[in-house]
């Protein structure tokens, strides 16, 4: 079944190369605005870790990594998923202090990842990683960056409608954040799915955190997956929006409050990973060793797409399609890079 849709009548706002040219100004902007908000600081990032390590992020648990051997190095690799976890690592090598952060642009390759209007084989991120004091790790300050997240995306997308005014017919990011839970959704609207859930409730609000991913709802299901070892499931959320051209909800950033030692040993009983706890970033954290830490990611194509208006991925990104993507967007016109 073909799951590339380009919306009847659909023209993209910017022509290709004014729309490179707006790629560039949209990254340069947002993250520097990012950074100046949540106090972070820029650091280079791994395009792959030693499998060994436990590092990588493993999604949902049934994506493969892309894995290749280093001879002169006796050692197995794996290009990253995400940086979830070699954020955190990172923070407590170079002895970041409470308070202070690190991005980095992170480039994945998701080899298993289902293509449509969304996703890719590739995926490229801003990833950040805050140090936060004990008294910190709470809802009220999950919520408080989230705010100063979507204020960022704010900014960005109106110096962007300024430099390039044919944007301002795509509506600006809603003024207020809607915080709703994964179980709230779900007791409203028990027999729809959990992303039929998202499209209903962002029809209304249509800049929300969805709060509350990875732990089993009353109905014994979770609403979406999420490992067990970087976000504390009671203390996370995505950040969606009601995208106008596509005419649905778009997540533009995965984010939490990072597990404690409890919070671990509890998602990983949980999730039937026990095993884990003898990898050499998981015994660091179980001992109370690395610091607590807020952190996400932030889609640098998805934000693309939804500040300039492009209805495909692919034309923010480039990559490799199937043939039924290729037709139909030819067919529709649209030139992806």
């Amino acid at each position: 079944m073909l799951k590339t849709v380009i919306p009847e009548g659909y023209a993209p706002s910017l022509n290709l190369y004014d729309t490179q040219k707006a790629i560039g100004l949209l990254k340069r902007l947002f993250e520097d605005t990012l950074a100046g908000a949540l106090n972070l600081r820029r650091v280079s990032a791994p395009l792959f870790v030693e499998a060994s390590t436990g590092l990588n992020d493993d999604l949902n648990g049934v994506e493969r990594p892309v894995s290749f051997d280093v001879p002169c190095a006796g050692k197995e690799a794996q290009v990253v998923h995400s940086l979830a976890k070699w954020k955190r690592m990172a923070l407590y090598r170079y002895h970041f202090s409470v308070g202070e952060g690190l991005y980095t642009d992170m480039n994945a390759i998701r080899r298993d990842e289902e293509l449509d209007n969304l996703h890719s084989v590739y995926v490229d991120q801003w990833d950040w990683e805050k140090v936060i004091a004990p008294r910190d790790r709470n809802e009220a300050f999950l919520r408080r960056t989230v705010e100063s997240i979507a204020q960022a995306v704010r900014e960005t997308q109106d110096t962007l409608r300024s430099a390039f005014p044919v944007l301002h017919k795509l509506p600006r990011l809603a003024d207020e954040v809607s915080f709703v839970t994964a179980q709230e959704l779900e007791d409203r609207w028990p027999n729809l799915t959990p992303k039929e859930r998202e499209r209903a409730w962002l029809k209304d609000h249509p800049l929300t955190f969805l709060m509350g991913i990875g732990g089993a709802l009353k109905s014994g299901e979770p609403h979406d997956g999420r490992a067990p070892d970087y976000d504390d499931w009671t203390l996370n959320g995505d950040l969606l929006v009601w995208n106008s051209v596509l005419s649905d909800a778009f997540e533009l950033s995965s984010m939490g409050i990072r597990v404690d030692p409890a919070a671990l040993d509890r998602q990983l009983t949980i999730s039937g990973h026990d095993e884990r706890r003898n990898l050499p970033f998981h015994k660091l954290l179980l001992a109370g060793k690395l610091p607590l830490t807020i952190g996400g990611g932030i889609g640098q194509s998805r934000l693309c797409m939804y500040l300039l208006g492009k209805a495909h991925i692919g034309e923010v990104q480039a990559g490799i399609w199937d043939q039924d993507t290729l037709d139909a967007c030819a067919s529709a016109g649209v030139i992806l890079l």
